[in-house]
């Protein structure tokens, strides 16, 4: 097996330190900012910092492997694809490690699967520089069998999710809306607690409802219950808006969360589930696309 990176940033390079110190012996790279004046020395230290030879072209990196990954920003992805198509071994397995939207991920297979290529959708869920090539890594697409049977001898942590391209990175985009978006709701949270000098008894509180039960508990709970009262706790944020903005603090997230309870009330759950708060939280999502699929539908 020959290895070869496309794009020698943070996450190819942590890739490359670790399976060198695996046994991995000879990985080659290339990355256009090689010889760029200011990040240059920066790619070309990394690259002898974990034995990896770097090329000039990336031409001359394709034409050696059988395993490549790329790893470039989502916005290049799928041209960096089109550019070295023509240039790829048909038995290449092709690893796309960016962050690029699931359709990327769909498109850039369709493309190069004329020439017959393995395409894995490759989905990085952890810090690398903690991780290294051991970073827990979701992948689906026709090659993730190949994929796991090649790199898990070296101890890459990969899970496959499925055959299809694009899913890998949907579980990652949909799993970064929580993830990204609870530590911005804390931050809105806790600015007001520090401003109104209540930190402790706020957090103590929020505690003792979270801690109680498991996340999928908790979840569970309160997705069920507000598909009963999303209109009243819509209206009650109203109060935590108006006490935020009168003391000049950002009420970005609550008039958001407002917002969304407003429009999962005009779904009528709570008439749907005569008042009774359902067992589970599939029951709302099930019933809130329904709901939309009906809305549509009465639009055409």
């Amino acid at each position: 097996m020959q290895l070869g990176f496309i794009g020698f940033g943070e996450a190819a390079f942590e890739l490359s330190a670790g399976l060198k110190q695996q046994g991995l012996e000879h990985i080659v790279a290339y990355d256009p900012m090689w010889n760029h004046p200011t990040y240059g020395s920066l790619v070309q230290n990394r690259a002898q910092t974990a034995q990896v030879e770097l090329f000039r072209s990336a031409e001359e990196v394709v034409q050696r492997v059988n395993v490549l990954i790329v790893a470039v920003p989502a916005d290049k992805a799928f041209e960096v694809s089109d550019s070295i198509k023509s240039h790829l071994k048909s038995d290449c397995v092709y690893i796309d490690v960016s962050a690029s939207s699931p359709e990327t991920k769909r498109k850039i297979s369709e493309h190069i699967k004329e020439k017959g290529i393995s395409f894995v959708d490759a989905a990085m869920m952890g810090p690398l520089p903690v991780y290294k090539h051991q970073v827990p890594i979701l992948a689906s697409g026709t090659g993730t069998d190949t994929f796991i049977q090649l790199m898990s001898v070296f101890g890459m942590q990969i899970t496959k999710v499925s055959e299809n391209p694009g899913d890998a990175s949907a579980v990652k985009l949909i799993r970064s809306i929580f993830m990204k978006g609870m530590p911005a709701l804390l931050i809105e949270m806790l600015e007001a607690a520090h401003e109104f000098n209540v930190d402790d008894m706020v957090i103590n509180s929020i505690s003792e409802t979270m801690n109680g039960k498991t996340f999928e508990q908790t979840m569970n709970r309160l997705v069920t219950g507000t598909s009963i009262h999303a209109l009243r706790r819509a209206i009650e944020l109203e109060g935590s808006i108006e006490m935020l903005e009168s003391s000049n603090l950002n009420a970005t997230m609550s008039r958001a969360i407002k917002d969304k309870l407003k429009q999962i009330s005009e779904h009528n759950l709570k008439e749907k589930f005569a008042g009774k708060t359902p067992e589970s939280w599939l029951e709302v999502i099930q019933a809130i696309h329904h709901q939309t699929e009906n809305i549509l539908s009465l639009k055409k």
